[in-house]
């Protein structure tokens, strides 16, 4: 796995207490990306809304179940994906790009989870199915499936940290990934650092309006000043975070 940058364990933690659509927005500001991109679309579905966010790097894997694998299994790999966490410079985020369209059986379950979970990781993100729900909501282990099966058939991995397409959007091995209810978006490592005091000043920008209408009778006069105030805020936190790069 290539050299992936490093965020501090106080970064992370930081992003975690924001939900992934202020993320998304957060991102946009400092227009490193197109806004249609970077994000995985509805194919990929919360398994436990009630979870806080989802915040790791990503480990990468091909999986398949339709057919018999040629040599191995499925256990048979998760030693090498578990020897390359230490390649990472933070948890790791299981992702599995399902080959099988449409799927065949699920990718993963709870003894899959309790293993990845025992090394360090803090979810598993698939384009094809899991099972064993009541067990990995147990363990508090976060999960995006693209759909639920019951049995996991010829179930083999094929390939570990190679570039995978999850719900249209492309993960490499170490990407930082922020995944909640809303869904799953990756963080670009050249502005991770910065996010932090960027959520922060975005969500006070924010609060020009939603604290005004959480006032007894709003005007519409008043609403119009508290958009322009939005605006003005956001222009001059947008500038800043892009002279920032």
């Amino acid at each position: 796995m290539a050299s992936i940058p490093a965020v501090s364990p106080h970064v992370l933690e930081q992003l975690r207490q924001y939900d992934t659509p202020t993320v998304c927005n957060v991102i946009e500001l400092f227009n490193v990306k197109p806004h249609n991109v970077g994000y995985m679309d509805h194919r990929i579905q919360c398994c436990f809304p009630q979870f806080p966010p989802m915040v790791g790097y990503a480990v990468t894997a091909m999986y398949g179940s339709d057919a018999p694998p040629e040599g191995g299994d499925v256990y048979g790999v998760l030693g090498r994906q578990v020897a390359s966490y230490a390649d990472l410079p933070g948890p790791p985020v299981m992702v599995f790009q399902d080959l099988d369209d449409p799927p065949v059986a699920a990718t993963f379950g709870d003894l899959m989870c309790s293993t990845y979970q025992a090394f360090g990781a803090v979810g598993i993100v698939t384009s094809g199915a899991g099972r064993d729900l009541d067990q990995v909501e147990a363990l508090k282990f976060p999960a995006f499936v693209g759909s639920i099966i019951c049995s996991h058939a010829y179930a083999h991995i094929k390939s570990v940290n190679v570039p995978v397409r999850i719900g249209g959007m492309t993960v490499r091995p170490g990407d930082l990934l922020h995944g909640d209810r809303n869904g799953v978006t990756t963080i670009p490592h050249e502005i991770a650092s910065e996010m932090p005091q960027a959520l922060a000043d975005f969500v006070a920008a924010e609060a020009y309006i939603l604290d005004y209408v959480k006032q007894p009778s709003p005007s519409l006069i008043g609403l119009q000043e508290s958009a322009a105030k939005l605006r003005i805020a956001m222009k001059t936190l947008a500038t800043r975070l892009r002279r920032q790069l």
